[in-house]
């Protein structure tokens, strides 16, 4: 069965980094995009990071400059690297497979100021 298991999370101080990573099992990983999304207290879960299938990329402009998304198809697995980060930046982080409709579990990203 499909599985999206992330890690990585954690809780930093304001300016400090985090890299989360996405593995993947159950999908054919080299076709899929893959994209990361993120659910603050209160708030709508938004999609702020896209990773095609070639490699390209695409962002929300609330992380744009600041957070690179990136893939391993020899691994399965996406990444996300967050740098500078924001206390607006707490959230659940989650990945998502688009070709499967299928969301990760979640990992807790804490920014204190």
């Amino acid at each position: 069965q499909v599985q999206l298991v992330e890690s990585g999370g954690g809780l930093v101080q304001a300016g400090g980094s985090l890299r989360l990573s996405c593995k993947t099992s159950g999908i054919t990983f080299s076709i899929n995009a893959m994209r990361w999304g993120r659910q603050a207290p209160g708030k709508q879960r938004e999609f702020i990071a896209t990773v095609s299938s070639d490699g390209s990329t695409n962002y929300a402009d609330s992380v744009k400059g600041r957070f690179t998304v990136s893939r391993d198809n020899a691994k399965n697995t996406v990444y996300l690297q967050m740098n500078s980060l924001k206390p607006e930046d707490t959230a659940v982080y989650y990945c998502y497979a688009p070709l499967s409709d299928y969301w990760g579990q979640g990992t807790q990203v804490t920014v204190s100021s």
